[in-house]
C-alpha cells in the first residue's frame, strides 16, 4: 500500500512538471488554447520526441518553439505548400562563375540581410525568400538596406492580375523576380506592410506606395541545380532564394546545430534564403519568427552528397538571385 502510495506520488509530480513546462511554454508564446486537450496532447508528444532525439548527440538538436503544439500534419498544412519547379530553359539563365570564393561568408555581418520576419499563418513564404534575396541585392548594390514589401507581392504578384503566385497559397521566387522588373521595381515593408500572416490571405492590391528607387530587377538568375560549387560561387556575391523540403517533423522542430537530417528528402514546399556558408554548412534565413530554430537561422549541412546531388533538404536544386 506504501509503494502504491509512493508511486502515485511520483506520477502526480511527473504530470504537475509536465503541465508546468506546457503553461510556461504557452505564456511564453502567447499561444491561444482553442482546444486544451488537443493542444497539449501535441505539445507532450513533440516533448518526448524532442528529449528522444537529444538523447542521440547529434549534430544538431530539437526544442520546443510556437509551433510545438501542432502536430505534423497540422504543421504541412499551415507552414508548407507545393512548390512548382522553374523551367530553366524557358526564365533565367545559369551563371556559372570561375573565383576564387572565401572559405566562408555571413551576410549578416555584412549588413546585408534585415531582421529575421514572420509570414504567419499564410503560406507566403516565397514573398519572405524573393524580399530577402532583394535586400541584399539592393544593400549590395546602394550600400543601403531597405525592408521590402512582401504584402505588395502577395496581393499585386497574382495569377488573376498577370503575375506568377497565387498569395497565401504559395509562389515561385525566379518568377517573382521577374515580376518585380515589369512593375519597375517594389514598395518598401514601411509604406506596404505585411497584414496577411493576420488576415490569412492576399488583399487588394494597393497602387499608393513608391516603388524604391533603384529597386527595379534588370534580370533573374538561375543557379546550377545539383552544384554545390555553383552555390557557393552565388552566395559568395550576395544572398540567394532557395526552396526545400520543410515538412518533416525534425524541421518543424530544430533549435540549433548543423541540419543533416536522413528523413529531409527534395520535395520542395518552402521558400527561404541562404546568407551564408562556412566549409560544412549553408546559413539559412526562416521566416518563422525568432523563436523557431538559431533566432530564426539554420545551419543546413553542405554538400552534394544528400539527396543524389539535390543537396540537404533539396537546397541545391531551385536556387536563384535578381540583379537591379
Amino acid at each position: 500500500m506504501f509503494k502504491t502510495i509512493l508511486i502515485l506520488s511520483y506520477l502526480t509530480l511527473i504530470y504537475a512538471s509536465i503541465t508546468n513546462r506546457f503553461h510556461e511554454w504557452v505564456n511564453e508564446h502567447n499561444i491561444i488554447l482553442t482546444d486544451y486537450d488537443h493542444t497539449f496532447n501535441s505539445w507532450y508528444d513533440n516533448d518526448k520526441y524532442i528529449e528522444q532525439h537529444n538523447a542521440k548527440n547529434l549534430s544538431y538538436t530539437l526544442g520546443h518553439n510556437k509551433y510545438s503544439g501542432l502536430n505534423i500534419t497540422e504543421f504541412r498544412q499551415l507552414m508548407t505548400s507545393p512548390f512548382k519547379h522553374t523551367d530553366n530553359n524557358l526564365r533565367g539563365y545559369y551563371e556559372t562563375l570561375d573565383l576564387s570564393v572565401p572559405s566562408s561568408i555571413d551576410w549578416r555581418t555584412l549588413g546585408a540581410v534585415t531582421p529575421v520576419k514572420d509570414q504567419g499563418q499564410c503560406g507566403s513564404c516565397w514573398s519572405f525568400s524573393v524580399t530577402g534575396a532583394m535586400e541584399g541585392a539592393y544593400k549590395i548594390k546602394t550600400n543601403n538596406l531597405v525592408s521590402f514589401s512582401e504584402q505588395e507581392l502577395v496581393d499585386c504578384s497574382l495569377i488573376k492580375y498577370g503575375g506568377p503566385n497565387m498569395g497565401c497559397n504559395g509562389g515561385n521566387m525566379e518568377p517573382t523576380f521577374d515580376w518585380i522588373g515589369k512593375n519597375g521595381g517594389i514598395c518598401s515593408g514601411s509604406s506596404y506592410p505585411y497584414i496577411s500572416g493576420t488576415t490569412k490571405t492576399a488583399g487588394t492590391c494597393q497602387h499608393t506606395c513608391s516603388l524604391v528607387s533603384g529597386s527595379k530587377v534588370t534580370s533573374s538568375i538561375a543557379v546550377k541545380p545539383k552544384s554545390d560549387i555553383d552555390m557557393i560561387n552565388a552566395l559568395s556575391q550576395h544572398p540567394v532564394s532557395i526552396a526545400i523540403e520543410a515538412d518533416q517533423r525534425e524541421f518543424q522542430l530544430y533549435s540549433s546545430g548543423i541540419f543533416n537530417s536522413l528523413n529531409c528528402g527534395q520535395n520542395l514546399d518552402h521558400g527561404v534564403l541562404l546568407v551564408g556558408y562556412s566549409p560544412d554548412y549553408y546559413i539559412m534565413k526562416n521566416s518563422w519568427g525568432t523563436s523557431w530554430g538559431e533566432s530564426g537561422y539554420m545551419k543546413m549541412a553542405r554538400g552534394s552528397q544528400y539527396n543524389n546531388g539535390a543537396g540537404q533538404c533539396g537546397l541545391l536544386l531551385e536556387g536563384s538571385f535578381p540583379k537591379l
